[in-house]
């Protein structure tokens, strides 16, 4: 039906006869003259229909926003004064010779030109009409080219392309199952696969060697911007191979991603950082880099103050007391201070201590806070020398458990950088290593695994998985990019006593550990290799290189923060037929009424 795309026309195309089909993107009428934007795909392009063919003329000013045309006209150059620089086919236009109207279109419940204050509702209840706008489409174009090139890589370096089960058995991995009925096996349940982890690792026991797969998990957990029930991974998993050879080959693939889609060149090799540097520093294990701003312990000054605010956490042995040195932050008004106070709330902090260094020279008498009073003269040069702070910088204060300090302060650099303009314009990646292999539970006194429970943990480490379980470090490593963790995995566990002791540590007993994990303990037994694999968030990666605040802007039909479709109206209720042929009886929960 058509010769091109609208978005392909340029000055080689003059004089040419071409056929398009797209939708009314806008219609203008000049003075007789009637302008269509016509839009498909690949972008834009001016037909143009003078009054000379009055049939073909009276048919375009019928035409309005969003119908779908298909047009025949001869392209030609643009009038002098009448380029736009802005439109890569704006050198050019159609004039129209023939104009055939393929479909009607209602009144769009938004224009595509004009979307800035269009709630997110409206566009996730039309999205086959969101889709259309040119910012949507370049967006999924870009999560094709992404997945096509990481395909082509994986391709290229003896990875196989394996598809493993979306049915598949309930297993713990830190979020719930999303649980379907056996139909043939009354009052039994599969699981949507929240990862393909054993599968992968089973791959690799059979002799497979390199695995990759793009492929749909499912997590029922509380969302957030970065989640969504349902995601795509790409999964990686590669026998024979220690931890540098895999970071190796997968931040190449990294690199040759961002630099053909986004033409940026990133470090060769990325650095690496473990994770106790990392949360020393920064307070998280995924540092934005691009902020120059760091964590600078001040504890050790602060345990024999008068403020127990300060002294409480500096002589506990969970807690921390840390500082933030921002440069110019003298300019905050007290208004701005208390946002922010406001804002580490967020994450349980109580509050949030300052000391405005107005100038240096003068000593005491040029500073500003509430809290030098508390503070000796010993204690407030010492915090002065270490933060570096110099005239017109303000140093912000955490103290608490470290926990609390590393996420309040943490998050707030982060915010610093962003609303002080202190952001570095390129991409920062960043390998983080040598994670703990497990944390504790404060509330049962359980060890619980800080990855998953068929992560290794260094070979020198071994002995100490049941004496001092808190000092063992993993064969993690987590991929982060700009603050986001892109990418996760390990070296797994190839011996079964290992697996085994493990499961014990994390109080999975024998019978636990047969019914839930048997197959996997069984083909650990028959000659398994060492192997070890990675999974990327493809959702997370699009859209940090889309420049998006949500995954859900660059997945074609996303679910809502309550994970509802608000175009198909799904989750829904099913037929009391299906729900008898799956031996299941709904019970809805009852709703306690609120006292008046």
């Amino acid at each position: 039906m058509r010769t091109q795309y609208c978005g392909n026309l340029n000055a080689s195309f003059i004089d040419q006869e071409v056929e398009l089909c797209g939708w009314v993107h806008r219609r203008r009428d000049h003075g007789g003259v009637i302008f269509i934007d016509l839009r498909d795909r690949e972008g834009l392009i001016q037909v143009v229909y003078d009054p000379d063919l009055e049939e073909v003329f009276a048919q375009a000013e019928q035409v309005r926003n969003e119908f779908v045309l298909r047009i025949k006209g001869r392209v030609r150059a643009r009038p002098e004064g009448t380029v736009n620089p802005d439109l890569p086919t704006g050198e050019v236009e159609v004039l129209g010779l023939e104009l055939e109207v393929l479909n009607k279109s209602d009144t769009p419940p938004f224009q595509l030109d004009e979307h800035e204050n269009v709630s997110e509702e409206i566009r996730l209840r039309y999205r086959y009409v969101d889709l259309r706008r040119p910012e949507m489409l370049e967006r999924i174009q870009m999560r094709s080219k992404v997945t096509r090139i990481l395909r082509n890589y994986l391709d290229d370096n003896g990875f196989m392309d394996i598809e493993t089960p979306m049915l598949t058995k309930a297993t713990p991995e830190g979020a719930r199952d999303y649980l379907v009925p056996s139909r043939t096996h009354p009052g039994q349940f599969f699981a949507l696969p929240q990862s393909p982890q054993l599968f992968k690792q089973l791959l690799m026991m059979s002799g497979m060697d390199r695995y990759y797969q793009v492929v749909r998990c499912f997590r029922d957990e509380d969302l957030r911007a970065d989640r969504q029930p349902e995601f795509t991974q790409v999964d990686i998993e590669a026998s024979f191979i220690d931890e540098d050879d895999l970071m190796n080959l997968m931040e190449e693939m990294i690199r040759q991603v961002i630099g053909e889609v986004l033409g940026k060149q990133l470090p060769n090799p990325f650095p690496r950082m473990s994770y106790a540097e990392a949360v020393q520093r920064f307070g998280s294990d995924r540092p934005d880099l691009r902020c120059p701003l760091e964590l600078v312990d001040v504890a050790d000054l602060m345990q024999d103050v008068e403020f127990k605010v300060f002294s409480g956490p500096a002589k506990d042995p969970d807690g921390r007391v840390a500082a933030i040195c921002l440069p110019n932050g003298c300019e905050l008004s007290r208004k701005d201070i208390d946002a922010y106070t406001k804002y580490v709330g967020i994450y349980g902090a109580k509050g949030l201590a300052y000391i405005k260094v107005n100038e240096l020279a003068q000593g005491r008498e040029g500073l500003r806070s509430p809290i030098l009073k508390f503070l000796p003269d010993a204690a407030v040069e010492q915090i002065l020398s270490r933060t570096g702070a110099k005239d017109g910088d303000l140093i912000f204060f955490g103290a608490d458990k470290a926990k609390i300090v590393n996420e309040a302060l943490g998050a707030l650099r982060v915010k610093l950088g962003e609303e002080r303009g202190l952001m570095e314009d390129e991409w920062r990646p960043l390998w983080v290593v040598d994670f703990p292999m497990f944390e504790k539970d404060d509330k049962s006194e359980r060890w619980n695994s800080l990855h998953h429970p068929f992560t290794a943990c260094k070979q020198e480490h071994l002995e100490l998985l049941e004496s001092d379980p808190g000092a063992c470090d993993s064969r993690a490593y987590d991929m982060v990019l700009n603050g986001t963790e892109v990418g996760g995995g390990s070296i797994r566990i190839h011996r079964e006593e290992v697996q085994e002791r493990v499961f014990k540590l994390l109080g999975i007993g024998e019978e636990e550990a047969e019914e839930k994990f048997g197959f996997l303990l069984d083909a650990l037994r028959f000659g398994c290799p060492p192997h070890g694999g990675i999974a990327f968030g493809l959702d997370r990666l699009v859209m940090l290189m889309a420049g998006a605040s949500s995954i859900r802007d660059v997945m074609a039909f996303p679910k809502t923060q309550t994970a509802a479709c608000l175009m198909t109206s799904a989750p829904s209720d099913v037929s009391q037929e299906q729900l008898r042929e799956l031996s299941i009886r709904v019970r809805k929960p009852q709703v306690e009424e609120q006292a008046s």
